[in-house]
């Protein structure tokens, strides 16, 4: 899938791409294995640097998001070692534990991250021996992700992360001080107490940067569903999910306003059993709409960055959330949605109201745009089955690009709106150019 997964990062264009190797496979993920023992240290980035230069090669020209969120499990307070695979295709989901680090001065764990910031922005770093080791990487990183989940993959407390971002950003700085920091990463978007903690600049150490703060959002069902029960349930998820957005929103406004806000893991769940069998095609284009209804909510709210997840996904790494077909390597759907989205919306567009279609609301979700390149309206098809909907009359001759089962594992299907109606098939999104 290589050649593949680059090129359409390449292709895709995006903003805000974010990198993040996860504990998993913790070969590919953590520079540092083992412990310094004074003489020398496992520092190795043999199995990372492939990975990591061919996505700043991909992205190259647009701002990226790096994020290292695995910490090397040594630097916990653990009941014994956790030991990991010698082969690093191996996935382990048993790299983990531990609540405390061992070093209750931070500087452990901030000089960890500080140095895989030497390594690939200045050329190099020193190391807890004193030897030095030469990279040759001068990259520029404009942001980093301080750990990702971190109230799930270590249980941390609102206190205990803010004390480890403040270090870890505290060090990073003195290497690379035009590095812009996210920070929470979280997975729990309906606690409120996570971000009145780390919102309140009362709770960090004086000249630390909150530049942006980070949240995750899945829609899933249960097991009793079927996937036709999705089609309705994944909406309702996302209902509950705005909702606790503009919570969210008032909370930031309340104690730092001037923090961004990126809601960088978007996607779709299905149960364990239905991972393990064939997904099937149409699922994808539901999973599809479902971020393109994110991006109309989100948009209304004012959110800075909205990034699908995730671009690889495949059996035992969650694969209802990839945007590649891992059997073929073709992006699908999800992918195709995404740089829909991509090439026709961006910083600085306006919303307008849409003139009301005749139909009901609910079988539909629609948002006007008044974009650099023209006015143009974003449509999807809430429904796992065709609607027609009623459009306006000025709607006659404008261009229509579409993703959806008919488009498969292909871009956006084009065209013409002939009529004073739109036929959708199941779970369609299209963007409507209107003409001048």
């Amino acid at each position: 899938m290589h050649a593949s997964i680059f090129k359409s990062i390449k292709d895709l264009g995006a903003e805000y791409v974010r990198f993040a190797p996860w504990y998993p496979y913790p070969k590919l993920a953590v520079a540092e294995l083992e412990p310094p023992d004074g003489n020398k240290t496992s520092w190795d980035f043999s199995l990372i640097d492939p990975i990591v230069l061919d996505y700043m090669e991909a992205s190259k020209g647009h701002k990226s998001i790096l994020n290292f969120p695995t910490i090397p499990q040594w630097m916990f307070i653990t009941p014994k070692r956790v030991p990991y695979p010698a082969d690093p295709n191996t996935v382990d989901f048993s790299y983990g534990g531990g609540n405390l680090l061992r070093d209750t001065t931070l500087k452990e764990v901030s000089d960890y991250f500080a140095r895989i910031v030497s390594w690939y922005s200045k050329g190099g770093f020193t190391d807890e021996a004193g030897k030095y080791h030469k990279s040759g990487h001068y990259f520029k990183i404009p942001y980093w992700e301080v750990l990702n989940e971190p109230e799930l993959e270590h249980n941390l407390t609102p206190e205990q992360y803010t004390k480890i971002y403040d270090a870890v950003v505290l060090a990073i700085r003195k290497v690379s001080p035009e590095t812009k920091f996210i920070g929470m990463a979280s997975c729990v978007y309906g606690d409120p107490k996570f971000y009145e903690y780390f919102l309140n600049p009362k709770n960090h150490k004086p000249g630390v940067p909150i530049d942006m703060i980070s949240y995750h959002f899945y829609a899933g069902g249960n097991a009793i569903q079927t996937l036709t029960d999705y089609q309705s349930t994944y909406y309702d998820k996302s209902e509950h999910f705005v909702t606790s957005v503009k919570f969210i929103e008032n909370i930031r406004k309340r104690l730092n306003p001037n923090v961004g806000v990126a809601t960088n893991e978007l996607g779709t769940f299905l149960t364990d059993e239905m991972r393990t069998k064939p997904i099937p095609d149409h699922y994808w284009n539901l999973s599809s709409a479902v971020f393109a209804y994110l991006f109309i909510q989100l948009n209304k709210i004012g959110i800075d960055i909205i990034n699908e997840s995730q671009l690889v996904g495949y059996p035992t790494q969650f694969p209802d959330v990839s945007m590649m077909n891992w059997e073929n390597a073709k992006p699908n759907a999800r992918y195709w949605t995404l740089k829909l989205l991509v090439d026709n919306f961006g910083p600085g567009d306006k919303l307008v109201e849409v003139n009301p279609f005749i139909m009901a609301e609910t079988d539909y979700a629609a948002q006007g745009f008044i974009t650099p390149k023209g006015k143009k309206v974003l449509i999807l098809n809430k429904r796992g089955k065709p609607i027609s909907v009623k459009v306006p009359a000025n709607f006659k001759g404008a261009a229509i690009s579409t993703v959806d089962e008919a488009s498969a594992e292909g871009p956006a299907l084009t065209g013409i709106v002939n009529g004073d109606t739109l036929e959708m098939k199941a779970n369609a999104v299209s963007v409507i150019t209107i003409p001048n």
